[in-house]
């Protein structure tokens, strides 16, 4: 008897495993928003900002001087694949600001605990050369940059994509010299 009642509880314990389970595969399942694939209002500009057409198909040469440019900024190659035209590329900085250093210190005068604030951050570089779908014999670089920010905690507390086009502006003007020295063997 006792034999019958323990095989019984054991197949109450598997079926109630198996349910449990199955509802915890299907709360996983979750379909993805609607919009996840829509592009925003400012995508167009964004892309024109980000992008800089060369009249060179030399796509060793522009990623050559794209490392030099990213390098004499300060970054870090973190992977480079000449054959797919792709780099990426990062720095760390100090993420720290007055603004919030000085609220801190305020809300500890008037007796709350220290309050987290940013501290690190990593600036990721992504670059692209295609060859030009819109001129013949030219390449097309698209570099986009986003920032991460770490507080004390080590917690993120913010990710964004960088979209100043002072920014870009002043890495395609860089490029344009260097490409221009290194094709020119300068």
């Amino acid at each position: 008897m006792q034999n019958n009642y323990a095989s019984r509880t054991r197949a109450s314990q598997s079926a109630c495993l198996i349910i449990a389970t199955l509802f915890f595969l299907t709360g996983c399942n979750t379909a993805p928003p609607k919009d996840a694939f829509q592009l925003s209002p400012t995508s167009l500009a964004d892309r024109q900002m980000q992008s800089r057409r060369f009249d060179s198909l030399d796509e060793k040469l522009i990623l050559s001087s794209s490392v030099s440019v990213l390098q004499d900024l300060g970054y870090a190659l973190d992977v480079s694949n000449a054959d797919l035209g792709v780099l990426t590329a990062s720095k760390a900085l100090d993420a720290t600001n007055a603004g919030q250093i000085a609220a801190m210190v305020l809300l500890v005068a008037l007796g709350s605990g220290p309050s987290p604030i940013d501290k690190d951050q990593k600036i990721r570089v992504t670059l692209v050369v295609n060859n030009s779908l819109e001129m013949k014999g030219a390449s097309v670089v698209r570099i986009t940059m986003n920032r991460i920010i770490w507080n004390t905690h080590g917690q993120i507390t913010r990710a964004e994509t960088l979209n100043e086009p002072e920014l870009y502006q002043a890495f395609f003007e860089k490029l344009s010299k260097a490409t221009f020295l290194e094709a020119h063997e300068v």
